[in-house]
């Protein structure tokens, strides 16, 4: 049943807008290490013909260029195999000109991914994807944190939500974004509950969250019933919608959607009815421009970090 409509406007966490702050924050890092000879390198692994994947790739690449850091995109045949993968990531640690590796998930059925995370220097690991810098995170000590969920941080502390003593509920439990979220909220001092599609009375819940995360890749999931009155929603979830029996399943508003999808071809939708989110939250992050401009940005802050920390001393004067 669709909820009452609540009385006050939720707030928009602009993502887009935080980004593009953290972009312009790492401008002056990146500055003082050109000048001490060092301009930080981001080699990103593409294999195969994935058309989401492509898109994310050339979208980092580009960020690269704006911010003056080098980029390299490595693309290989969907029919490359774990050994051949594994001899790229080899060359990759061995030169000193690329701090960062991304090995852009998911892989072909055939490579072993956990290998292949497991190859990437740690030091390198601008994903946090390698069981070292997994293990620095569960520990609290310093490392490289998976770039979404390090973004979903600076969204909820640039927008001065309280996080300590706060109940957070994070629905999806993936190793990319739902357990490390969990562990840095956890270390911020909330109260985490993390579900997933064994998770009895899901809506009941995610009701006592006053921070609600949706990350489990499906469309408009989370409804009104799942939003405390007032509670923050962030939206990880990106779905592209190209039916209109899709459309007609999600949408309250169906006529305004379906001429966007006329108009487009598609709509895209995160895990949260965005309509209910609107009505029942006090704030919440769209899609797009929500979640989505904060793991590029995220990347970026890696990437220099990555630089910096490789070489120690030798950057300072």
């Amino acid at each position: 049943m669709r909820p009452e409509k609540n009385r006050l406007t939720a707030k928009t966490l602009d993502g887009a807008q935080i980004a593009a702050t953290i972009k312009d924050e790492l401008k002056q890092e990146i500055l003082r290490l050109k000048s001490c000879g060092v301009t930080p390198g981001l080699a990103a692994v593409l294999v195969g013909r994935n058309p989401a994947s492509e898109i994310y790739v050339r979208n980092k690449v580009k960020a690269c260029e704006a911010l003056g850091l080098y980029s390299e995109k490595i693309e290989l045949a969907a029919s490359t195999s774990s050994a051949e993968l594994l001899d790229v990531i080899r060359q990759l640690n061995a030169r000193d000109t690329i701090d960062g590796i991304l090995v852009q998930l998911p892989l072909p059925p055939q490579i072993d991914v956990k290998k292949v995370l497991l190859a990437v220097d740690p030091l390198k690991d601008v994903d946090g994807f390698h069981p070292v810098n997994v293990g620095n995170m569960v520990s609290g000590r310093p490392g490289m944190v998976p770039c979404t969920p390090a973004g979903i941080i600076q969204i909820l502390e640039r927008s001065q939500v309280p996080i300590a003593g706060c109940r957070a509920v994070v629905i999806g439990r993936s190793d990319t974004v739902g357990k490390p979220l969990a562990l840095l909220l956890l270390h911020r001092n909330a109260t985490i509950t993390i579900c997933h599609s064994r998770t009895r009375d899901l809506p009941s819940v995610a009701r006592e969250a006053d921070i609600l995360v949706a990350a489990i890749g499906k469309p408009a999931l989370v409804t009104g019933d799942f939003i405390k009155p007032g509670a923050v929603v962030i939206d990880v979830g990106i779905n592209r919608l190209t039916q209109p029996e899709e459309v007609r399943a999600v949408f309250h508003d169906v006529d305004s959607a379906l001429a966007q999808l006329r108009a487009k071809g598609s709509v895209l939708v995160g895990d949260v009815q965005p309509e209910d989110v609107r009505e029942q939250a006090g704030a919440y992050t769209p899609v797009p421009g929500g979640v989505g401009p904060l793991t590029i940005a995220m990347l970026m802050v890696n990437t220099v970090r990555a630089a910096r920390e490789r070489r120690g001393t030798a950057l300072h004067p």
